[in-house]
């Protein structure tokens, strides 16, 4: 039976988003078919609300027998009455335990199943999207959507029937008893819809004030509460101005609160004034027909029970379409996710690259960026009302042609936002050429799987993102099977053990969110010590040695010299001094390699990379030789 704070929660629910929707046919079969793994169990869930509802119509017919055997003296009758109704007590009470068993089975594993295929799409979608998606609203879909979604099946669904079987056993024996007193005790409802309506129009304007205004002080606190944003306040926010600004937003819920809870009492006031009305009609005119014989006491007293009984679930059925629609708006948002397209992906016959030797091919590319309506969902992106833009963006890598052999480092040099980290974004397939060919060992990169693909490149970029766990749990995330000695030796090669040895902890401290106990120096060691556990056979460096100081930096020269090693190698930096080593550098200028050869030649041709190395070093020669000294 639905409670009064129930009813009063749906009737302060939002219905103007509602207007003019209807439950869309092919939502309802991919629900359930999503459900098929719980039919049995739902159908049981259902039967057990049916025998609920029918247990429950039963009592205040016994305690109507009871009344009519006073004037017998029929103790025998009383006795056996008493002990069917405490019989009946307790299959209720064991019937309500059933559903909740039932509906926790069915509940829990649907929020299992869809929270986890959520999971493995998302992760499984390509790096624009990340890109473009807001993590609140994303992490908000994988868990108020999918409970809410859950909701649809265990709660609105267990729901509705529960108060349709109540509405239609209640009025049944009511109407079998006096159909009379049935009218009467209905006639007073329309007495509760108009206040009903007024109350749940205004709890529905201060309910979506008080989502916003929460909203906006998770915002804050997310923003304010990580290391970065913590770092930024205390060096040019004022303490009390920040308390000041979230102290408005949270009085002002504070008051939301206190309005809504009047609000919700008045609801529960006016329902227990129909109930308490009801009553009294049907004891009025009840009386009357008791003392004209019409009707027996006990017929008067079943009657008034299931006066009772009969106001919550026939008022809560008249928003029963709302509970529905609401509850299916969550599937909808879930489904919006689960069939967003991977852009990129396994081909159908995509095969396994095998023992890689780390060649690699560019052949004819050309790229830009997808348009945002290929890879991303406008309602992740913001309100949800833009749509997103079918263009996609201006071209950054123009006909681009070159290879790599085993073994090799080459550079790529050039001035900001000319398509050098574009470039090295194609090797591993994080994005797609839209033009030409990216191959490794001969394979376009599209006709092999993801996961060998990435399990042959290993790459260290400028800001090193480390997991909020310990300094083993991150290295063993390129290699969940690596042992302490595998993990030791990889971080002597990257000149970072004997850091975390002299940490309190060693290897089992933490590092911080994103790393941030740790240096930039420290960081990149760890992030290169990562990659050697990895011993991929290729290794992308973007910018791996950027914003160092030169003692920093030339320990992580001297960890990269370990990495590289025998391994193909791809390495970007504005810095030059980093990839004088390089066997080849190719020097890209709005989107093309506009220059190629080694450092010396390049020097001597006067060109574009010249120019560059001039205005870092004004004409200082360094050689090659010198490079990981």
């Amino acid at each position: 039976m639905a409670s009064p704070w129930h009813i009063a929660h749906n009737a302060m629910r939002g219905r103007d988003h509602l207007k003019g929707k209807s439950i869309d046919r092919g939502v309802l079969k991919r629900v359930w078919a999503f459900a098929r793994p719980y039919r049995r169990m739902i159908l049981g869930f259902l039967a057990t609300i049916v025998a609920g509802s029918f247990i429950g119509i039963v009592p205040p017919l016994i305690f109507r027998r009871i009344i009519n055997v006073i004037p017998k003296k029929d103790f025998g009758a009383i006795d056996v009455l008493a002990v069917v109704a405490v019989g009946l007590a307790l299959a209720d009470a064991g019937s309500s335990v059933v559903q909740r068993w039932w509906s926790s089975r069915i509940g829990e594993g649907l929020i299992f199943d869809l929270r986890t295929a959520l999971y493995d799409h998302v992760q499984r979608m390509p790096l624009a999207f990340f890109t473009r998606t807001q993590t609140g609203a994303l992490i908000s879909r994988m868990n108020n959507d999918v409970v809410g979604a859950q909701q649809a099946l265990t709660g609105t669904l267990g729901t509705i029937v529960s108060n349709a079987m109540d509405v239609a056993f209640t009025l049944a024996a009511m109407i079998a008893l006096e159909w009379r007193l049935t009218l009467l005790a209905l006639v007073v409802l329309p007495a509760f819809f108009i206040p009903s309506k007024y109350v749940g129009r205004k709890l529905q304007q201060i309910t979506l004030e008080s989502f916003n205004l929460n909203a906006a002080m998770n915002a804050t606190m997310t923003e304010r509460f990580n290391v970065s944003g913590a770092l930024l306040v205390k060096l040019f926010g004022s303490p009390r101005r920040e308390t000041d600004e979230f102290g408005t937003k949270a009085a002002r819920v504070r008051d939301i609160g206190v309005k809504s809870a009047l609000y919700t009492r008045t609801f529960v006031v006016a329902l227990t004034l129909v109930g308490a009305l009801g009553t009294a009609l049907v004891y009025w005119l009840g009386a009357r027909l008791t003392i004209e014989r019409t009707i027996s006491v006990g017929t008067l007293v079943a009657l008034a029970l299931y006066v009772q009984r009969i106001y919550n679930p026939l008022i809560a059925l008249t928003s029963a379409r709302v509970d529905v629609m609401t509850a299916f708006v969550s599937f909808e948002r879930v489904f919006e996710v689960l069939d967003a397209p991977r852009a990129i992906d396994d081909g159908a016959n995509a095969q396994e690259l095998t023992e890689p030797k780390g060649r690699i091919d560019f052949d004819g590319v050309s790229f830009r960026y997808p348009a945002a309506s290929e890879v991303s969902i406008a309602s992740l992106e913001g309100d949800g009302q833009t749509p997103l833009g079918n263009a996609p963006s201006d071209w950054i890598l123009h006909d681009v042609s070159c290879s790599i052999e085993p073994g090799r480092m080459v550079a790529l040099v050039g001035p900001t936002g000319v398509g050098k980290t574009t470039f090295s974004m194609l090797i591993p397939r994080l994005y797609d050429a839209t033009e030409g060919a990216v191959r490794l060992d001969g394979h376009d990169v599209r006709s092999l799987t993801l996961a060998s693909v990435h399990a042959a490149i290993g790459m260290v970029s400028q800001d090193a993102h480390l997991f909020h766990d310990t300094v083993a749990s991150n290295l063993r995330y390129a290699r969940p099977d690596a042992s302490d000695e595998q993990i030791v030796a990889a971080c002597e090669a990257a000149r970072i053990h004997h850091v975390i040895a002299a940490m309190p902890d060693g290897y089992d401290t933490v590092v911080g969110e994103r790393g941030y106990r740790l240096s930039g120096g420290e960081k990149q060691r760890l992030a290169i010590a990562r990659v050697l556990l990895k011993a991929p056979a290729i290794v992308i460096l973007d910018e791996a040695t950027a914003h160092l100081d030169s003692e920093t930096e030339l320990l992580v020269q001297q960890a990269l010299a370990e990495a590289l090693a025998g391994r193909t190698s791809v390495v970007i930096a504005h810095r030059l001094s980093t990839i004088r080593a390089a066997d080849e550098i190719l020097v890209v200028d709005g989107g093309r390699i506009v220059e190629r050869g080694p450092h010396e030649r390049l020097i001597e041709s006067g060109g574009l990379y010249a120019e560059l190395y001039e205005t870092q070093y004004g004409g200082s020669r360094v050689t090659a030789s010198e490079e990981f000294s």
